[in-house]
């Protein structure tokens, strides 16, 4: 039901006199226009995305511009006809205009940026006119048509003045025919877009609004007697190896003859003609076989590529080929920082290499079907595609879904055509082995219509909807976000029963698919082990698919003239979501995150287990069709941060789902025997691409396991220095302390601004999210906050000196540390000792009272120390895990060894400022100051550094307002908290938090 004025809902006339009403308004009969239901007019029937030998001209370039603040006073007429253009300028085609100067950005997520009265969108609606001039030969003459592959949200289109029909679905191809439009010579095409119609409503997809014509435009000649469409159905058969070939050719919506050849298999055979074929390579995301071929008629020729596989559901299994596969996976939008929603094909050949070079088998397209290039690119090198339909109507569920077009009949019609052109332009590709309905529409009536289309077009392919969580209209059960508890009894098929005995029955027997899960936003995600573990044990389980893989942020330019990303809320929007759309396994230049350092070794298809006496390694082949024959073995030796010894090992092709046991050479045991307790060695076997393939060169690391040997404990100085006692000041060995606070003023000579204990720390994007499920609701940062756990304060207890066996002595200093209005806080115990060159720092933490605040118990962040030095730092080395981040649930890709960074490449530049850059498992550092180096060790500790404080880092909006002040911030934890994934899904698992309690650890500290 759309929205109406009560007078026209009573039946009331807006005239008292009676008789018929005049509209007066201007522009009444456009506002109804984008308030149609119509899928769009004048359009040719959806069909597949083709590569004919007939003439096409892009028409992509430069486009006369002007944009209107709304359609009532959009101009009407002339400038179709490219006349009366004096208030157009330049813009390029295909582009989103706001990326261009034109309008502004708007970002939100759930939300949307207009009143929710459907079909109607608010009279505020940028229109953007198009128009260019080209020149058409012959032999576009007489037939052609046009093609738009992506106009946001509604478009009007003219040639040479006349109208030709209008788009709605703004990831949807649309086709006009213009023969008898059409001039040899010059024409004139016309486009009016307008950022919002009715479509808007069903295109609420967690992203920047960004209109304009933003992929290609082409003109295309279609020869008498040509290829209208076609779809390939070519399925293997596991048993036998053979490969089932049909193909249909249509021309006007009927079947007509035509010739179907693959060289390769010495095959012709009229289309439409079943045929089977011996042995075949199938194809497969890890074994992508392809097969060139064409369909030809007497004025045409299209060529494609052919890939053989099947794919059925049995045992509530996922099978591709006739054995379960396991998603790999992460959701992918289509964004570029500059361009916007206009993704240049070497970036997306780029990204996707990126994918495969990281372990990543499969994607879905959130939320709308992608350039239909990308599906080439995906069958080429190897990617499993549930590919998802242009439809999401999340704003409706604040309003309990009232209205939703998901299931109101009028938009059935709308929505049918959706997912008509979603299947049509992408059924010819392998790499599709979903079709998904959309995402977060709630459910309804035209959702099941939109299924059974699907199922009746393409019967080969299940249907995916996370919505319907009673999996009625679907053929695999989806969830996003289900926690791993959640997941592990669904991987056992003992979830909670539906209501409905059958349609309970009907679900258990489908596979499950978290299509989004581990949300990747800032620092995380945390938790993602837990996941594949679930995924590897139980069979039902078919994977996921990481929410997400790239961050939308926009490149701004700051005041300073540097560059940084702009989120939600920078270009004065009304109503948005701020940072929400900066998350992303790799941040909007497709630059990895650490994150997908992460997830590569979480999913890596080879894991391996090194011996710990080095006399071998384990390898497992978690790949489901390949063996290791295409891998190479290699291992490293590396003691004090250098190589030590190196070199290949043969491995015996291991079939897909096995394992095997390597040996090593025994001069590695030997090495191993002769290492000295605090003299580290490190073993490293990686698995490598024995030669180049399309998307990684020879060499390429796959999957790695290591193991370390001689990392003890740290020597400790002996206590051989005493106390110094002076006025105010205390000395032992390189420290002086202030007898005031009992804090050290300098060490070595290097003046210390602070040192404190603390447990917070600045909150990363998953702490401002609430914890599902958690006892309170508000956020961990709003929960440390209130709890002042960011204001704690030391009170001094006392200062004494005792005497140590050997001579010398210890000095302890004793505090209390607490917050403002709180009654709970810490005894916090500094033990130090020194034997004249290096210093000895015990810390021991003793909780007092019970840490509760508003009847929550208080979770740390962190117990850890803040040493603040008066001295830049200009680099770090250390031992440990590296090079990037780690936290308790990240880090999986981190490795143990040496490792050295410049300061400002220790912190990730996550788009809003947060926690992170910590090192853990650190046995030995060095921090290069000015003239100086502290050199710090202890037991497997937990080292950040930064240039500025973590007030600064806390208040901290964007990037550019991280200014360093001169000094040095150093972080000792002996504990950290988890990150998890609570920014949009579960928070932190029991065994990562960290509630209060004790600690005791020791730190050694000396300055060269």
């Amino acid at each position: 039901m759309s929205v109406q004025s009560p007078s026209l809902l009573s039946g009331n006339s807006p005239e008292s006199t009676g008789g018929h009403s005049r509209s007066l308004e201007i522009g009444a009969e456009a506002i109804a226009n984008l308030a149609s239901l119509e899928p769009g007019k004048g359009t040719l029937p959806a069909r597949a995305y083709l590569h004919s030998d007939a003439p096409r001209l892009s028409l992509n370039g430069q486009w006369q511009f002007r944009l209107s603040p709304g359609i009532r006073v959009a101009p009407d007429n002339g400038w179709q006809l490219g006349e009366d253009l004096k208030d157009f300028g330049i813009l390029p085609v295909p582009s989103s205009w706001p990326m261009h100067g034109h309008g502004a950005p708007a970002y939100t997520n759930v939300q949307f940026p207009f009143a929710v009265e459907p079909p109607h969108v608010p009279e505020s609606n940028p229109i953007g006119d198009h128009v260019v001039v080209f020149e058409a030969g012959p032999e576009f003459l007489p037939h052609a048509l046009l093609r738009f592959d992506g106009i946001e949200s509604a478009g009007t289109v003219w040639l040479n003045g006349a109208e030709l029909g209008t788009t709605r679905g703004s990831r949807l191809a649309h086709e006009f025919d213009v023969t008898g439009i059409l001039t040899q010579g010059k024409n004139t095409l016309a486009v009016r877009v307008a950022q919002f119609s009715a479509a808007s409503y069903a295109e609420d997809q967690d992203m920047w609004w960004l209109p304009g014509i933003f992929r290609d435009v082409t003109l295309q000649a279609r020869p008498a007697g040509g290829i209208d469409d076609a779809f390939v159905h070519a399925e293997y058969d596991h048993r036998t190896g053979e490969g089932i070939l049909t193909v249909e050719v249509s021309r006007g919506g009927q079947a007509i003859d035509a010739v179907v050849r693959v060289p390769e298999l010495n095959l012709e055979l009229p289309a439409g003609t079943e045929v089977r074929i011996p042995a075949v390579e199938p194809w497969s995301a890890e074994v992508p076989r392809l097969y060139a071929a064409t369909i030809g008629v007497a004025g045409e020729t299209v060529t494609l590529q052919v890939g053989f596989r099947s794919i059925v559901i049995e045992d509530a299994q996922f099978k591709v080929n006739g054995r379960r596969i396991l998603l790999r996976g992460v959701n992918r939008h289509e964004h570029h920082p500059r361009l916007g929603r206009v993704v240049p094909r070497d970036v997306v050949e780029a990204e996707l290499r990126l994918m495969k070079q990281h372990n990543i088998n499969a994607i879905r397209t959130s939320h709308y079907p992608p350039h239909p290039e990308f599906l080439a690119l995906a069958d080429q090198l190897g990617f499993y595609v549930v590919l998802e339909c242009d439809l999401e109507t999340h704003g409706f569920e604040s309003a309990g879904w009232a209205r939703n077009p998901s299931d109101d009949p009028q938009w059935e019609e709308a929505l049918v055509d959706r997912m008509r052109r979603t299947v049509e332009r992408d059924k010819n590709h392998p790499a599709v082995i979903m079709w998904s309905l959309g995402n977060e529409a709630g459910t309804g009536r035209n959702l099941a219509a939109m299924s059974r289309w699907a199922k009746d077009r393409d019967p080969s392919r299940p249907i995916h909807y996370e919505g319907d969580w009673s999996s009625a209209h679907v053929d695999v059960y989806s969830r996003m976000y289900a926690s791993q508890a959640e997941t592990a009894l669904i991987g056992q098929g003992i979830e909670p029963p539906l209501e409905d005995a059958a349609l309970d029955a009907r679900r258990r027997a489908m596979p499950f698919m978290l299509c989004e899960y581990v949300h990747a936003m800032g620092n995380g995600p945390g938790g993602m082990s837990e996941y594949q573990e679930l995924f590897e044990k139980y069979p039902r389980l078919m994977g996921g698919f990481v929410w997400e893989w790239l961050e939308h942020g926009i490149t701004v330019t700051s005041p300073d003239g540097g560059r940084h990303y702009a989120y939600g809320g920078d270009f004065g929007e009304e109503v948005h979501d701020g940072n929400f759309v900066t998350d992303g396994l790799v941040d909007a230049d497709r630059n990895p995150r650490p994150g997908l350092l992460d997830f590569k070794k979480v999913i890596e298809p080879l894991p391996i287990t090194v011996a710990g006496d080095w006399s071998g390694f384990t390898v497992c082949n978690g790949q489901d069709f390949a063996d290791t024959s295409a891998f190479s073995f290699r291992y490293t030796v590396e003691a004090n941060g250098g190589a030590v010894d190196g070199g290949t090992v043969e491995v015996a092709p291991v079939s897909p789902q096995d394992e095997a046991v390597v040996p090593l050479p025994a001069s590695l045991a030997a090495l191993v025997s002769g290492l000295t307790e605090g003299h580290a060695a490190v073993l490293s076997v990686s698995a490598v691409l024995a030669a180049e393939t399309a998307w990684a060169p020879a060499g390429h690391e796959v999957a790695w396991g290591q193991s370390v040997r001689g990392a003890g404990s740290p020597g400790k100085p002996s206590p051989v220095e005493p106390v110094r006692v002076q006025d105010t000041e205390l000395q032992l060995g390189p420290v002086l302390f202030s007898r005031i606070t009992g804090m050290p003023t300098s060490i070595g000579g290097v003046a210390v601004e602070k040192l404190a204990l603390t447990l917070w720390w600045p909150p990363t994007d998953n702490d401002l999210g609430r914890e599902w499920g958690g006892d309170d609701e508000r956020p961990l940062a709003t929960q440390w906050k209130d709890a002042r756990l960011n204001l704690l304060h030391a009170r001094l207890l006392g200062i004494s000196a005792a005497a140590s066996p050997g001579g010398g002595e210890s000095l302890t200093v004793r505090t209390r540390v607490s917050a403002a209005d709180k009654q709970y806080g810490v005894f916090v115990d500094y033990t130090w000792t020194s034997d004249g060159e290096a210093v000895a720092l015990r810390t021991q933490v003793q909780p007092d009272d019970a840490w509760v605040n508003r009847g929550f118990e208080v979770e740390w962040a962190r117990i850890g120390l803040e040493l603040v030095l008066a001295d830049e730092a200009a680099s770090v080395s250390w031992f440990g895990q590296g090079p990037h981040q780690s936290y308790p649930d990240t880090g999986q890709g981190t490795r143990t060894g040496w490792f050295s960074l410049p300061l400002a490449d220790l912190d990730v530049d996550y788009v809003r400022p947060q926690e992170s850059g910590a090192r853990s498992g650190v046995r030995s550092a060095a921090v290069q100051l000015r003239d100086k180096t502290l050199q710090i060790a202890g037991e497997p500790f937990a080292l950040t550094v930064r240039p500025y404080s973590l007030e600064v880092l806390d208040a901290a909006e964007h990037r550019p307002e991280l200014k360093p002040d001169g000094r040095t911030y150093l972080y000792f934890d002996h504990a950290l908290r988890g990150v998890g994934t609570a920014a949009c899904g579960p928070g932190v698992l029991e065994h990562y938090r960290l509630k209060p309690r004790s600690a005791d650890f020791t730190l050694v500290l000396s300055v060269r």
